[in-house]
């Protein structure tokens, strides 16, 4: 590839540059590597970014260098990035968001290096509405993964004591997050409201192994039941979003087989994937978080744990 070039997508004409520059040291993943990792993942990613107000986490130095989070899309944007007004508490005043709606926005903003989508919750016609709740296990060493394998399946059995399907994918990091597809008219005070309750309820039933609370300090060997997502304001990344690890890590969607294959063998690396592992995992399974958009569910109005 050229360090230099102007690729031609869906008829918008996108200037690429610094195609070569390593993005990712240890492992010499270029920048040419995470547009072309974009395009391809593209079909599967697309239906999870559309309407959704982005927030962009960009490295321009690669994984080890400075980076930022740009909520406001960036001025110089082609004029046919489209765009989300949201209201900002935090900043008082209207934010105005990218939606990456189509392909061509997709490699602008990896253009921009930013290699980690954190989406909103909800769709930019329904800020206040939430169209998934969300579970982030984040685990306190030496605690990984394997552990959150185990919180992630005690909390889908309580969640189907709910007659709630929840969905799960890997943080692209250390952890794993549920998901639990809403597509109803549910608020954010109600996902936040029941979130919590099923954290304080893992942690009250497992508490040498699970907290609700987001202190450091007493996470260590444990796993964070990170209920906070549920909240208007906040962002997650988006499945399918590579992270600034060492390696190009993504935020990929597995199955609860391979959840219980992973905490039965005690292997942390069974469920860390790579960008190149994700396309083939695309190819031979499809979209696994497809269901996440698609199916309808209702917060149940009383609940026994």
């Amino acid at each position: 590839m050229p360090n230099k070039a102007e690729l031609i997508v869906e008829e918008r004409k996108i200037q690429v540059s610094n195609l070569d520059k390593v993005l990712y040291p240890k492992v010499g993943f270029t920048k040419g590597q995470v547009i072309d990792y974009y395009i391809r993942v593209a079909p599967v990613l697309l239906p999870h970014l559309k309407d959704r107000p982005l927030t962009m986490k960009r490295y321009p130095n690669g994984v080890e260098g400075e980076f930022f989070y740009e909520k406001n899309c960036p001025s110089h944007r082609p004029k046919w990035v489209k765009t989300a007004k949201v209201w900002s508490e935090g900043n008082q005043r209207i934010m105005n968001y990218c939606l990456v709606n189509d392909l061509p926005t997709l490699v602008w903003a990896a253009n921009l290096a930013d290699l980690e989508l954190h989406t909103s919750l909800s769709r930019k016609n329904n800020i206040e509405r939430p169209i998934v709740m969300v579970f982030d296990l984040d685990p306190g060493a030496p605690a990984d993964i394997v552990q959150c394998c185990q919180v992630g399946l005690w909390l889908r059995d309580l969640l189907g004591k709910m007659k709630l399907k929840s969905f799960a994918k890997t943080s692209g990091s250390k952890g794993l997050q549920v998901y639990v597809p809403l597509n109803t008219t549910a608020t954010y005070d109600e996902t936040k409201n029941l979130s919590r309750v099923l954290a304080q309820h893992l942690e009250h039933e497992h508490a040498g192994r699970v907290t609700s609370n987001m202190s450091k300090a007493v996470r260590k060997g444990k796993v964070f039941v990170d209920w906070s997502q549920n909240d208007e304001h906040k962002t997650t990344v988006c499945v399918y979003s590579l992270r600034a690890k060492e390696e190009p890590t993504i935020s990929t969607p597995v199955t609860w087989n391979e959840v219980e294959n992973c905490l039965k063998k005690k292997k942390p690396d069974l469920l860390k994937f790579r960008s190149d592992q994700v396309l083939a995992r695309v190819e031979k399974l499809g979209d696994l978080f497809e269901p996440v958009e698609k199916l309808k569910q209702k917060l149940p109005k009383k609940w026994e744990l």
